[in-house]
């Protein structure tokens, strides 16, 4: 029971610092972003801000129970993820819930967050939402596709479903790295997280080129917060994934918060380059270019 105990209070506090690195990085990438367009661009601390402000606030207007549930649904889609993530190879307490078969259990998180968000969306009675659910879930699914793909092809390559197993097998040096072992598979799996982070050229649901509307619209106050905190733990997790994937995992807390930075940046670059993608053009995307590296990957291992 002690040590039950004592994962428990490592675990809360590995998520306490995911969430504050999130939302530091946030500030940061924001930063970047905007110095990019020549603009000075909000403070790094003002993402603190805007969570106290959301969570300050309360609404009286009802949509019904389902549409509320969705930022909930979101944020355990997030929160699930860290759970099972291993964060720090090695460590007995940073290892989190892990156990052996866990990667298939995060894909599993990953679209839980996407179908509950798309059933708190479609009983908002929006005329625009199923517009969005539709978007979200299409553009998801070919996401979906080569990431999986690039997934099995590192799971034969090293015969296991579990992170542990994994970042194991990528110790020993950079040349140990599935960026290099499996080079197919890492390409595939990257271009498919440029959709999972939902910034530029990927960013169909929000529209935030089109018009106000979109789950930062149609959420407020506290249900918003919600969304937000989510957003931050989520970015951290997602880049930890593909971190303990493709790029051998971290030993210590410094390596990981590196390694996050620069996959993060990845999707950051990406978004500042480019520009949105239509809803048909970013679907045909996924089923070329990653998608065909994804069976290559499959073929290579």
């Amino acid at each position: 029971m002690d040590n039950i105990a004592i994962k428990l209070l490592f675990t809360l506090l590995g998520l306490f610092i995911v969430l504050n690195w999130g939302l530091i990085q946030a500030g940061i990438m924001n930063k970047i972003v905007a110095r990019v367009g020549k603009r000075i661009g909000m403070p790094v601390y003002q993402p603190y801000f805007n969570l106290i402000k959301l969570y300050s606030k309360r609404t009286s207007i009802t949509h019904g129970v389902m549409f509320y549930l969705g930022p909930l649904f979101r944020l355990s889609g997030g929160v699930g993820m860290f759970l099972f993530m291993p964060l720090i190879f090695g460590s007995e307490y940073w290892s989190n819930f892990s156990f052996a078969g866990d990667v298939v259990l995060i894909l599993y998180f990953q679209f839980f967050g996407m179908l509950g968000m798309a059933l708190g969306a479609g009983e908002g009675g929006h005329p625009y939402s199923a517009i969005g659910v539709s978007r979200g879930l299409s553009q998801w699914t070919t996401i979906e596709l080569p990431l999986t793909l690039a997934i099995i092809s590192i799971a034969i390559q090293y015969h296991s479903l579990s992170f542990t197993d994994i970042v194991a097998a990528q110790q020993g040096g950079i040349t140990h790295w599935t960026m290099w072992t499996n080079p197919l598979a890492t390409a595939a799996g990257m271009l498919a997280f440029l959709g999972t982070m939902g910034h530029s050229p990927f960013d169909l649901v929000k529209a935030p080129n089109e018009i106000p509307i979109g789950p930062p619209t149609e959420y407020h106050s506290t249900f918003l917060g919600v969304l937000r905190t989510n957003a931050a733990i989520l970015h951290v997790v997602e880049s930890v994934l593909f971190m303990n994937l493709f790029f051998g995992g971290a030993t210590s807390w410094f390596e990981l918060i590196l390694k996050t930075f620069l996959i993060y940046f990845w999707s950051v670059f990406v978004g500042v380059v480019f520009p949105r993608f239509r809803i048909e053009q970013s679907v045909s995307w996924f089923l070329k270019v990653p998608l065909i590296l994804g069976i290559l990957a499959i073929i290579f291992i």
